[in-house]
Order: structure tokens, then C-alpha cells, then sequence
């Protein structure tokens, strides 16, 4: 039988220890996508037979709505609680980034990213709102979803939007459990300091992990005269090393320090028993979180970026000029090209159009 899960490698080698020819060999290592091998499996084929009827499978998908593809290596073994605790007690820092679809988060899946949080910076990023503040609890489900569908290996966070925790605990456990149920989270994330502490505790109680969010609160910017460097004065970096002891106590298994001094960042994480994730906070947190398309370079030129991102793409400028050569192509006519249409033979179209002149 064909082993579920063997590489184009080993596919060859199975071929050559059943002394298939050499034609087989190639067709059998060129088959190892998952597809073909879920249809062999299933179909309890032998691998002659299989390569045969999983190819002709394959070519009946005449529609661009196809799958994202198969995946590019072994699969990484699921990040848990236990791993992010794991990576905290050995000092290796948590990598963790921004998704708001299925694409984004696939892209950060297959490339090692422990934590996906899928961000309420979707409002601006995603949906084209002014600030977080405008999004719902239903676009970030829905959002989640999808993250939710491509993150296989990474730990899945929901961001609470505005609106949906500060009323009260209950409130917020509420809104929790349907991000885990609906949403597909194994998170969640709120902002808040020493004041949600009681909210904090009540998720975490029922078997939610919380990563809390201090520093800068996006949601609250209008409280914090805009979006500005937090605990800047030793008062203000007090404070927020108290809001980190505070939600540390409540049962959160990491906090976010958005926009605090470095060596602020640093003290506190020295001061915590539980992760730190910084943006915009320095190198001495026990992680780092950006969102996506900032890093990527997937925005259009001029747009305002912020002191602590680094740019390391530019997809923006790629996808334009990818825009661009096929709208000249398809004002040229040279798109589509006789490579890119289904041929029909000549004596079936010769009797089409001898039909359709009777029409």
C-alpha cells in the first residue's frame, strides 16, 4: 500500500522497491501532494492504480476557487499552553504575528509563527474602519473562523473587541465562550490592567487562557490623549508594572507591553513568572508580536508606520506590478495566451458551429 505521508523521496523509493519503471518513479514522486495521497489511502488502492486514477482526480478541478495547496514540510507539532510555557522557561524567545484570514494565517502557520492572534487591528487592516474601536464581536468570529481554519499548528488568539468585556465579568466570560465555540479560538485577549483583574479571573476560571494587554490600550486611546509612549515618568512605569503583577495574579499566561520604554519592558518581564510579548517595548521581553501586513510591506506608499516596525517585504509593490502587467496584457489581448485555454477537438467544434449557424 502507499504510505500515508511519505515525501516525493520516499514515494520513489516505495516505487523502486515494487520495481515499477522508471516513468512510474517520477509519476509516484510528483503525486506526493496530500491530496493524492488522502485519495489513495482512502481508495485502498495499490500505488499503480492509485497514481492512474488520483491523476485523472486531480485535472477534473477546472476552477480557480482551489485549495491553497498542500504543505510545504513535515507538519510542526501543535503549539499548547505547555509549549509557550515550554519556550518561556527555556528563554527562546515567542514569535507571534497578526492574521485576519485564511491566507494570512496560512502563511504564518507554515512558517513557524508559535503564536497567531487574530488582531481587532483587522478593523483598519482588514475591513477599511478609521480605528479597533468600530469593529463587532461578530466581524471578529467570523474573522477567527478562518484564521482558526488555517492555523493547524499555531496557538490561536482572539482579540475581545471594544465593548464585549467591560461591562462586567460575566459579560466577558460570555463573550469568551463563544470566541472558543464560534470563533474557534483557543484564546483570548482583552486590554486592561489592575481594573479587569476580576474579568481575567472569571475567564481563566472556566478554562480560557487569557493574554492580557497593557501599556498602550488602542481601545482606550481616546483616554490616553492618543496613541502615545506609556510610562515615560517612573510613576507611570510603576503603574504598569503594578498592572502587570495584577493580571499575572488573575490566571493571564502572558501579557502584551505595547509601547513602553525598553528598559521599562525589561524590568518588568524580570519582575513576572509569565511571558511577556512586546510591541514596540524592546528586545527584552520574552517575545515579540507585529501586525502582518506591517511587516510585510503589504500597504501603499506614504502610509504612516509606526517607530517600532520593521518592514521586512515589500508585497505591496509586488502585487502592484503584478496588477498592472495583467491589465496591460489583458488591454493587449496577448492574455489569455493558447497555454491558458481548454482545447476541444476540431471535428466536436466543426459540429457545434455547424449547429449553431442553424440557430
Amino acid at each position: 500500500m502507499f504510505p500515508i505521508g511519505a515525501s516525493a523521496r520516499s514515494c520513489a523509493a516505495v516505487a523502486r522497491s515494487t520495481r515499477l519503471n522508471s516513468s512510474l518513479i517520477s509519476a509516484v514522486a510528483a503525486s506526493s501532494s496530500s491530496l493524492t495521497r488522502s485519495y489513495i489511502a482512502s481508495s485502498n488502492l495499490h500505488v499503480p492504480n492509485a497514481i492512474n486514477n488520483a491523476s485523472s482526480f486531480l485535472q477534473k478541478r477546472h476552477s480557480s476557487h482551489s485549495p491553497m495547496g498542500t504543505q510545504s514540510g513535515p507538519p510542526r507539532k501543535k503549539v499548547t499552553m505547555s509549549t509557550i510555557k515550554s519556550l518561556y522557561q527555556k528563554g527562546e524567545p515567542i514569535a507571534m504575528i497578526t492574521a485576519h484570514d485564511f491566507p494570512s494565517a496560512y502563511v504564518a502557520d507554515q512558517n513557524g509563527m508559535d503564536i497567531v492572534l487574530v488582531g481587532d487591528s483587522l478593523a483598519m487592516v482588514a475591513l477599511g474602519m478609521e480605528d479597533t474601536n468600530e469593529v463587532e464581536v461578530e466581524d471578529m468570529l467570523l474573522h477567527c473562523r478562518s484564521v482558526a481554519r488555517a492555523a493547524k499548528s499555531s496557538f490561536t488568539v482572539g482579540d475581545l473587541p471594544m465593548g464585549s468585556y467591560e461591562i462586567s465579568p460575566e459579560q466577558a466570560l460570555a463573550t469568551a465562550i463563544r470566541f472558543v465555540k464560534e470563533g474557534k479560538a483557543q484564546s483570548v485577549k482583552l486590554e486592561g490592567g489592575k481594573e479587569f483583574a476580576p474579568t481575567i479571573r472569571k475567564i481563566t476560571t472556566a478554562g480560557i487562557p487569557v493574554l492580557a494587554h497593557i501599556g498602550l490600550t488602542p481601545q482606550r486611546q481616546n483616554a490616553l490623549g492618543g496613541f502615545r509612549v506609556q510610562g515615560k515618568t517612573s510613576a507611570g512605569a510603576m503603574s504598569i508594572l503594578e498592572d502587570a503583577l495584577a493580571v499575572q495574579a488573575a490566571g493571564a499566561f502572558a501579557v502584551v507591553l505595547e509601547a513602553v520604554p525598553a528598559e521599562v519592558a525589561t524590568l518588568i518581564t524580570q519582575k513576572l513568572s509569565i511571558p511577556t510579548i512586546g510591541i514596540g517595548a524592546g528586545n527584552g521581553c520574552s517575545g515579540q508580536v507585529l501586525v502582518q501586513i506591517d511587516l510585510t510591506g503589504n500597504f501603499p506608499p506614504g502610509r504612516f508606520m509606526p517607530k517600532f516596525v520593521k518592514k521586512y517585504g515589500d508585497i505591496w509593490s509586488e502585487s502592484a506590478r503584478a496588477v498592472v502587467a495583467y491589465r496591460d496584457e489583458v488591454k493587449s489581448k496577448q492574455f489569455p495566451a493558447p497555454e491558458h485555454t481548454y482545447p476541444m477537438p476540431a471535428e466536436e467544434f466543426e459540429s457545434f458551429a455547424k449547429a449553431a449557424k442553424d440557430l
